[in-house]
């Protein structure tokens, strides 16, 4: 897992500040103080976000080089971190509130995993609970968009360009280069990109039902063929 790479999980933290997708689960948590579980937390941005407005959090990833920068950071002290895959994480914990953010579920590239995933959401979450994960919308020419991209990150100190590798059917193949002060360093990546029923008919599979679909971090609508994002947000089957 290259994400055990302290410097690949260094860049990704200057890559990656809090952004509008993580001022739209903020909004989920509310300002009344409650638990919430963050399934491949990453460098603990948002986990450190919600500690800071009050609730109790609790952050998994299977990186032990995201979870040293995520320890770090301010408020960081006040987080329980995991280190643990989504699908393997259990507790005698319950929370109000489960997410998976920056299109973590992508990288689940077979239904198997994806549904193993969504059962530990189900069977952390307390009644009356939320849980909230976004996927991008196969819909949209992501091959297209990402062909020889090159933007400036982390405040203009990264350069990023991304390379497409592979595309077949749900799946696409790149390599994202980061050229840093000393030097470049190099992923490859895979996502899966399922379509809303796919996703549907596995949450349904798990045990939780669908309450909303999303269409931005704005809350609007699902559009199927404008919206970029899916984002699910679900709760315990009757």
């Amino acid at each position: 897992m290259e994400y055990q790479d302290p410097q690949i999980a260094a860049i990704y933290e200057m890559a990656n500040p809090l952004a509008e997708d993580g001022e739209f689960y903020l909004s989920l948590a509310g300002t009344q103080p409650c638990s919430v579980l963050d399934l491949g937390c990453g460098t603990g941005t948002l986990c450190c976000a919600l500690v800071q407005g009050g609730h109790q959090v609790t952050g998994v990833d299977a990186a032990a080089a995201m979870l040293a920068v995520a320890r770090s950071k301010r408020y960081a002290e006040h987080v329980e971190w995991i280190e643990s895959s989504a699908q393997d994480y259990r507790s005698k914990r319950r929370f109000d509130l489960i997410v998976m953010t920056g299109h973590a579920f992508q990288v689940l590239l077979r239904d198997t995993e994806m549904l193993a995933v969504l059962e530990t959401m189900q069977r952390h979450l307390k009644e009356g609970g939320t849980v909230a994960f976004e996927s991008r919308n196969p819909r949209i020419d992501w091959v297209g968009e990402w062909t020889g991209r090159c933007r400036a990150r982390g405040d203009g100190q990264i350069t990023e360009t991304i390379q497409i590798t592979g595309a077949d059917g749900e799946f696409i193949s790149f390599q994202t280069s980061y050229q840093i002060p000393g030097g470049t360093l190099t992923t490859d990546s895979t996502l899966r990109f399922p379509s809303r029923e796919q996703v549907a008919e596995l949450i349904t599979r798990s045990g939780l039902v669908v309450r909303d679909v999303f269409g931005g971090w704005s809350a609007g609508s699902f559009e199927p063929e404008r919206s970029r994002e899916m984002i699910f947000i679900a709760e315990k089957a009757k």
